[in-house]
């Protein structure tokens, strides 16, 4: 159907109603080239600003972990029975972060949802930052660093290190294969769109882009290698996904401590994982769209899609956490009903109550389309989700390590702050890498939605014109 028959009959169309669908979008190529790069270009003293206050966190926390280095893990508060504190606790939180990147980009791709094109790379990018800042925890929890390579599991005849039963052992070669992983992932997508950027920039940018981009020219034959590369790492990625968070919790389930021996830990972590991993994604969305003004590209529709995601993932981590506790409940051992009692009516019933309600409350809210579509009331819905996630990691650590099976060896934990200057460099860490990342790399995927409209057309049905998806091979 050409665009002049389409416009010969408007009182007849229902075209009308899908005039915020971005594929079907009527801008040209060159528009829409330059409506993602204008905002690359523009930082005003607010972005900068915001850059000195993220270094300025980066910079105090370096230190905390640099005195740490230097006078012992005494500096931090974990002790006796607590070895596990906010550090643990907050790298099984960016493990999780990172896995709504895969869920975006590797399933959705696979399942060829169409809305998932303009949000893919910010996906992708916040899996890579949360991966490196889940990365840093076993090097911080090691105490001397200086002795990483105890961690890196190459033979040796001596069997003396490294450990092979060693968490950390395990958590380092699952990170850094998924990092790795998703990494490659992120530039295979970007290699397009840096071509893009190389022919409409100059300077340092141009430069930059020219050597990212390998010479790509955008023919056939490149076309057909990349589609069939992000196919292969599309199916690759999705077993590492599920295995990282698994390895994850088999920190906890391998061990005999209350409340952690557990064989539904597994899929429980990976639900979580994909609950606050998406909650994580829709609120960043939110704030990026917001500060770079992409409302063009990112829109009701994707915020919509996105907000299901996240009220299915909610209900899903729902039932495992509460067909994880009615075991512990009814089985009723002395210890078990301790530390349930501990988080119902004890020291940590604060804790308790804020997961429950920061957890579940938002899934009521994105049963609405209302809340899903409007910025704010997701945005809203989404930071409770991850203060939420965030308690329920410190329970899970913090909470069941104060108690154990010899009430002598029982005690309290609070973090010192050399731990919480840690953590909170991981946040600034993560905010500053994804903010300079925005400015330097093209932020949607202009390549992806380009694709994504050759597949569309307006067909005429009779007296109606609909949008109609053809496949693209």
């Amino acid at each position: 159907m050409s665009e002049s028959e389409v416009v010969a009959y408007p009182e007849e169309s229902s075209s009308a109603e899908f005039e915020d669908r971005l594929l079907l979008s009527e801008r040209t190529s060159e528009e829409i080239n330059r409506a993602v790069l204008e905002p690359m270009f523009r930082s005003s003293w607010r972005f900068w600003l915001l850059v000195a206050f993220l270094s300025v966190l980066v910079l105090w926390g370096v230190f905390a972990w640099g005195y740490l280095i230097y006078w012992g893990m005494g500096t931090a508060g974990i002790n006796r029975p607590v070895y596990w504190g906010f550090f643990i606790a907050t790298f099984v939180f960016w493990v999780g972060i990172s896995h709504a990147g895969t869920m975006i980009s590797a399933v959705l791709r696979l399942l060829k949802a169409d809305w998932r094109r303009p949000i893919t790379r910010g996906a992708e990018a916040m899996t890579a930052f949360a991966l490196m800042m889940a990365g840093l925890f076993p090097f911080i929890h090691l105490g001397r660093v200086w002795k990483f390579y105890w961690m890196i599991p190459y033979p040796n005849n001596r069997f003396m290190w490294p450990n092979f039963q060693s968490p950390l052992m395990w958590d380092m070669v699952a990170i850094f294969t998924y990092l790795i992983g998703s990494s490659l992932y992120l530039y295979l997508a970007l290699i397009p769109d840096l071509a893009m950027a190389r022919d409409h920039t100059s300077k340092w940018r141009q430069k930059l882009y020219r050597i990212l981009s390998l010479g790509w020219r955008g023919t056939e034959a490149e076309w057909h290698k990349l589609q069939r590369a992000l196919s292969i790492f599309s199916v690759a990625i999705i077993p590492i996904f599920l295995s990282v968070h698994s390895i994850v919790s088999w920190d906890f389930a391998v061990t005999i401590q209350p409340r952690w021996h557990s064989t539904i830990f597994a899929p429980y972590f990976v639900v979580g994982a994909i609950y606050s991993g998406l909650a994580a994604l829709a609120a960043i969305l939110v704030i990026v769209r917001k500060g770079m003004q992409l409302q063009e590209f990112l829109r009701a529709e994707h915020f919509n899609a996105l907000g299901k995601l996240v009220m299915v993932a909610g209900m899903a981590w729902t039932y495992f956490w509460f067909a994880g506790f009615i075991v512990e409940w009814y089985g009723n051992e002395p210890v078990i009903r301790e530390l349930i009692h501990e988080e119902v009516s004890g020291d940590l019933a604060p804790l308790f109550y804020l997961q429950m309600s920061a957890n579940l409350i938002p899934i009521v809210m994105l049963v609405f389309k209302k809340v899903r579509v409007t910025p704010w009331l997701l945005l809203l819905a989404a930071v409770m989700v991850n203060i939420g996630m965030f308690t329920e990691r410190v329970l899970i650590v913090v909470g069941s390590l104060q108690r154990n099976f010899m009430p002598f060896n029982w005690g309290d934990y609070s973090p010192s702050w050399v731990e919480i200057s840690i953590v909170v460099m991981t946040f600034a860490g993560f905010a500053l890498l994804y903010t300079l990342f925005s400015r330097v790399f093209p932020y949607v995927p202009v390549w992806e939605i380009k694709e994504g409209r050759l597949r569309y057309t307006m067909r005429r049905i009779g007296r109606l014109l609909v949008p109609t998806a053809a496949e693209i091979e």
